[in-house]
């Protein structure tokens, strides 16, 4: 079984009000020195067979096509473990 990780991330110049709430909320709570938090979505994606490039660039086609909006979303991808992997910025 493979196992692959796609994050999902704001693009830089979109506004990011989940973000923005989280780095107010954080000096409040006594963590200093915060410049900026962003956040975004993980998906986790089991797959039959072995880590290729077949399946990794399916699952590629998977993020493009329902994980993310490529018109304010970037995502990247790896196989769990590696930590490298396909990288889309659209």
């Amino acid at each position: 079984m493979a196992r692959y990780v796609v994050d999902v991330m704001p693009k830089p110049e979109i506004l990011d009000p989940q973000g923005k709430a989280v780095h107010g909320a954080l000096p409040r709570l006594g963590f200093a020195g915060v410049q900026d938090v962003r956040q975004g979505k993980r998906f986790e994606i089991e797959l039959e067979g072995e880590a290729s490039d077949e399946l990794l660039a399916e699952v590629q086609r998977m993020a493009e096509t329902l994980l993310s909006n490529p018109v304010i979303e970037d995502f990247a991808v790896h196989v769990e473990g590696d930590g490298v992997g396909g990288k889309h910025t659209a």
